[in-house]
């Protein structure tokens, strides 16, 4: 008989729905269960869904229906369920980023491997078929050698986003702005096709808010452990707002992906295929979240968490976002902050 996994949610903000809707569309998953420290939130949260919501997160955790635990609190405050979860032998589904320090993230990472725990992070944009493409393509050596890679995320949230969820614009409860809470899936496409960042120089603003401690403007300069270079570009504060871009150039194609879209597919090599892909990936399936963090579609969320199940039901299987590879964009976050802090070059 197909086991059914109960995914519990600790933290019932903005895209826990987004969870939800993952775990109540695969064969492999049901939502089961709820926390969240404001008692009438999470039962808020419950009743839409027809789930129960625990009073406390000890006895969430202690729900046996719970097999994975997925944690969409703020971004400095997923530790404390992480480690609770890993303590009481649940998987875990965790959202960007993994936590808001590299050193919290290894206390994580290092609790899940001492456990033989399955910790997975969220970074939907790396299940789209379009950005699986390009990683083929790198792979297969279509690219050449990579020269230049850009991570442009240039979108808009208005003064009531900040003022209406506090944690948002509070460095000490979310761990950063627009780096590290919302361009944060750009840079972890960057470096998956990049691979690891040698240095870089940052600098990061409050431009276009204010009553708020995090920055919403932010442009650092990289250079790659391979040789290449590239360019992080960031704001939250330019009207309408746009896609999210990652253009990845070598010396034998380029490609620029926009959301889901890929907007140019060109190699010397051309090949067969190639027209068909430009011609199936020229459009989004959603905003992408330039204007509004909830016009997603939940296709990516759901391709996360079945990569989750899969590693359940087979150890062999091998997670695409395990707890190392979400370290990574986290790391390259943190080392923005302490240039631009600085003024100076920071090496990884």
């Amino acid at each position: 008989m197909k086991r059914t996994f109960g995914v519990g949610i600790v933290g019932t903000g903005s895209i826990a729905d987004m969870h939800a809707d993952a775990a109540n569309s695969l064969d492999d998953t049901r939502l089961v269960a709820c926390y969240n420290h404001h008692l009438e939130k999470g039962e808020a949260f419950a009743r839409r869904y027809g789930i129960k919501c625990h009073r406390s997160l000890e006895a969430f955790m202690a729900d046996p229906e719970i097999d994975i635990v997925a944690v969409t609190t703020p971004s400095k405050s997923h530790l404390e369920p992480c480690l609770a979860a890993i303590d009481h032998g649940k998987a875990l589904l965790v959202e960007k980023p993994l936590e808001a320090t590299t050193e919290r993230c290894d206390r994580i990472i290092a609790a899940a491997k001492a456990k033989g725990t399955v910790l997975a992070g969220i970074f939907q944009s790396r299940f789209f078929d379009s950005s699986r493409l390009v990683r083929e393509a790198i792979d297969s050596g279509r690219f050449g050698r990579l020269v230049l890679l850009d991570a442009q995320f240039k979108w808009y949230r208005s003064q009531e986003y900040y003022d209406s969820v506090p944690w948002r614009g509070d460095m000490e409860v979310g761990g950063g702005g627009v780096l590290m809470n919302q361009g944060i899936h750009a840079i972890d496409l960057m470096l998956w096709y990049g691979g690891p960042v040698e240095s870089l120089a940052a600098n990061c603003a409050t431009l276009g808010h204010s009553g708020i401690t995090v920055e919403d403007t932010a442009s650092a300069t990289l250079r790659f452990k391979s040789g290449a270079l590239g360019v992080i570009q960031g704001t939250v504060a330019t009207w309408p707002g746009f896609a999210k871009r990652v253009v990845i150039c070598g010396t034998k194609g380029s490609a620029i992906l926009e959301d889901e879209a890929i907007k140019a597919w060109s190699f010397q090599d051309e090949r067969p295929e190639d027209d068909q892909i430009r011609r199936r990936y020229a459009t989004s399936s959603s905003e992408g979240g330039s204007a509004n963090p909830l016009a997603i579609a939940a296709g990516g969320h759901m391709a996360n968490l079945q990569d989750l199940v899969d590693c359940l039901k087979d150890p062999g299987h091998r997670l695409l976002i395990d707890g190392e590879e979400a370290r990574k964009a986290v790391a390259v976050v943190e080392a923005c902050y302490r240039s631009s802090r600085t003024g100076s070059f920071v090496r990884l």
